[in-house]
């Protein structure tokens, strides 16, 4: 498999002070280079998860519009292309009405980035959410993200990871990790050269005996897989070290008919999800699947899975 990582920034950001107070921007001193902090408070957090609803209204709706309003960052990327499909036919994603959010509220130091929390909703099944706010609002930026394994606990000062001295180095390499782990065949035994670790039974561990296998799977037509980094990450720091990494990988597959053939003979996607991004039949297509992920890093670097969805994203005609 071919190892293509986009170029990027991992959007962790700085943080000080605690989570919970008002929200505000503090202008610097006089003569001074330190840039404005920004406090989220429990109100504006609430207030922006409940807006949830209005997006699973516009879903419902088809309101491709009203979507691109609610959303940012993986969120965005995935709605564009869905809704259009959506428009000529495709099944709109579900949006279950989420509750009883457990509200993680970073306390940061406002730069370049933009301010940012998380929500760990429990009901009606245990889901994170990653909101940022850009543009003078509140957007969601991934999620839901269904928890797979344990939810970590967050115990005490909600920090950012890149503040934690324990933590930040790791959270911010977990993305490129991941795609060095996905891109590394000889890891479905749990010992690839790429020497990223995940615990037995990890999701990951699956995904990439899954990756290793599809070129086999559809033969004799042509299979390639790729891996690579989709969008900013953000962490939190978990107490005694490690940190909970929400990030993105977008899987892209490119399908081409065997040597000799003009059709696919074991097509990887549906001829209606097909014809609804791309508005037409075609011999060789390429698929963009999204996982947004919710990884937990251990102190000693091991990662383990605790949250994933994975969405067809977009179909394009050819090699993509």
């Amino acid at each position: 498999m071919s190892r293509i990582l986009t170029a990027l920034g991992l959007g962790l950001v700085l943080l000080a002070g605690c989570g919970t107070e008002a929200a505000r921007e503090t202008p610097v001193e006089p003569g001074t280079t330190s840039p404005a902090t920004s406090e989220i408070t429990t109100v504006d957090a609430q207030a922006a998860f409940d807006d949830l609803g209005d997006l699973a209204a516009a879903w419902k709706d088809r309101d491709c519009a009203e979507i691109e309003r609610l959303t940012t960052g993986v969120e965005s990327t995935i709605a564009g292309r869905v809704c259009a499909a959506a428009r000529k036919g495709r099944a709109a994603p579900a949006f279950p009405t989420y509750r009883d959010a457990e509200l993680l509220l970073p306390a940061r130091q406002d730069g370049e980035d933009d301010a940012w929390f998380a929500a760990l909703a429990h009901e009606p099944e245990p889901a994170y959410f990653v909101f940022v706010r850009t543009e003078d609002r509140w957007r969601l930026a991934a999620g839901p993200i269904p928890v797979v394994g344990k939810a970590p606990g967050v115990a005490g000062e909600v920090t950012d990871a890149a503040a934690d001295p324990d933590a930040a180095v790791a959270a911010r390499l977990a993305p490129t990790r991941h795609v060095a782990f996905l891109t590394d065949p000889s890891g479905v035994g749990g010992r690839g050269v790429s020497g990223v670790r995940f615990a037995s039974g990890d999701p990951m561990r699956h995904l990439l005996t899954e990756l290793v296998g599809a070129p086999a799977r559809v033969r004799p037509d042509r299979l390639s897989t790729d891996v690579r980094i989709e969008g900013p990450a953000h962490a939190l720091a978990l107490p005694g070290g490690g940190s909970l990494v929400f990030h993105a990988l977008r899987l892209v597959f490119t399908q081409k008919p065997g040597a000799g053939r003009s059709f696919l003979v074991h097509p990887r996607y549906r001829a209606a999800d097909v014809r609804t991004f791309t508005g037409g039949a075609h011999a060789a297509v390429t698929g963009s699947e999204i996982l947004v992920l919710a990884t937990k890093v251990a102190k000693d670097n091991t990662m383990t899975t605790v949250g994933m969805r994975r969405v067809l994203a977009d179909i394009a005609e050819g090699s993509g």
